[in-house]
């Protein structure tokens, strides 16, 4: 059975290709149908089992770290990389890695899933190990209330065989319970730099977490200082954002529980060559002038961001969109501060408007509201004079990239 499922995924995947779109759920929704067992068929029988990264912010980035520290140890890692971070899309990413066959030449599998999918995917594949990151505002169109997120993922908790880390110091994150549990967290002087939704909205002190951590982010600068297992590492990263400095303890903690006996200054190293993932703080060259291109997707993310990339080097614009991908409700930009920011050349999307009024009551000056994103990018990049930053939610992220990937600006 497995191998007729194989044949008509990888038939239907192709299919799809072929007509201009890019298949990455009706390949699974066939096998899905067909065999009900796939999955488990096929990731049940990796020596090193299934690894499950999920939670609100971060998972892009902390999927592909855990991945490539993983692959530093010799591993051959299966991660579904489009993002699709879905049922279905785990199921398409396997129709692309595994022979007519069957052989699916892999060790350990690392995947990316959001909350609710995440609770899916236990109930149809084996979770041998996860990573729970945290639990932030911007699900709430999809998944309803905070507390019925954190709850999604007390399932995969539940769900999970072996080890389930968690992120110590986001106050829902660190009551989930499972049989076996380890944490990564902060030190006492970074606690106030990482808020959760309820310090900004409560103002409430960041109290400190005394459940002992596996991984902690120690100090950070221009460079990252972690204890792993009491044992001291400073580096430089090229992930760029504390947020991600933070999700990258995260990840060490992970591949410590699943190997135990892996070498700390080796694993460092490795983790000093890893890069952002796609969208998170990549660079561009337009017009003479380097744009950075920065996700945000909530009050915490972009709190975040604002600590991490605001100088007085940097030209800014900030896009807005309201798709279902980025959550109906923007009034959420009305609990970060950005009384850091300098003026804003162009503030565009289809929330322009309310995020010019948002900058306003900070007084913060926008130079030009274009919701047109092609022409405010146009406008913002006609002056080359200092580098550029872009804050984006997801859509306007995408469609950001696709301007840029597709016209002469480059």
């Amino acid at each position: 059975m497995k191998k007729v499922s194989i044949i008509l995924g990888k038939t239907v995947q192709k299919v799809s290709r072929l007509r201009g779109n890019g298949g990455s759920a009706l390949p699974g929704l066939v096998v899905e149908r067909t065999n009900p067992n796939f999955i488990k068929e096929v990731l049940g029988k990796l020596p090193y089992g299934v690894v499950v990264i999920s939670g609100t912010n971060g998972k892009t980035t902390t999927t592909k770290i855990v991945t490539e520290l993983l692959e530093s140890q010799g591993l051959r890692v299966f991660t579904n990389k489009t993002g699709s971070n879905f049922v279905r899309g785990v199921i398409s990413a396997i129709l692309k890695n595994i022979r007519i066959t069957g052989k699916f030449n892999y060790d350990i599998a690392v995947l990316e899933l959001d909350e609710a999918h995440a609770v899916k995917f236990s109930e149809v594949a084996p979770i041998d190990y996860a990573l729970l990151l945290n639990v932030q505002r911007d699900q709430l169109d999809r998944f309803g209330e905070i507390d019925h997120t954190a709850a999604y993922l007390q399932k995969v908790a539940a769900a999970t065989k072996k080890t389930v880390v968690l992120n110590r110091e986001d106050p829902r994150i660190g009551k989930i319970t499972a049989k076996n549990v380890a944490y990564f967290g902060l030190s006492n002087e970074l606690l106030k730099q990482f808020p959760s939704d309820d310090n900004l909205l409560s103002h409430d002190k960041v109290k400190a977490s005394t459940k002992p951590a596996l991984v902690k982010l120690e100090t950070l600068s221009s460079e990252a200082t972690y204890i792993i297992e009491k044992e001291k590492f400073t580096t430089p990263l090229k992930v760029k954002g504390i947020y991600n400095a933070y999700n990258a303890a995260g990840a060490l903690a992970i591949v410590k529980t699943i190997l135990p006996k892996s070498d700390n200054k080796a694993l460092i190293d490795s983790l000093a060559k890893i890069e952002s993932a796609f969208g998170r703080g990549e660079v561009f060259t337009i017009n003479g002038a380097e744009v950075e291109l920065l996700l945000v997707k909530n009050p915490s993310a972009f709190q975040l961001s604002l600590t991490s990339f605001v100088d007085n080097k940097h030209d800014y614009m900030i896009a807005i969109n309201d798709a279902i991908a980025d959550g109906r409700d923007v009034s959420w930009l009305w609990n970060v501060d950005f009384k850091k920011l300098p003026t804003v050349k162009v503030a565009s999307g289809t929330r322009a408007t309310d995020m010019a009024l948002r900058l306003k009551y900070d007084d913060i000056k926008t130079e030009a509201c274009i919701e047109d994103l092609k022409q405010a990018l146009k406008t913002f990049t006609s002056n080359s004079e200092k580098p550029k930053r872009i804050f984006a939610t997801y859509t306007a992220m995408l469609e950001i990239r696709k301007i840029i990937s597709g016209k002469s600006l480059v």
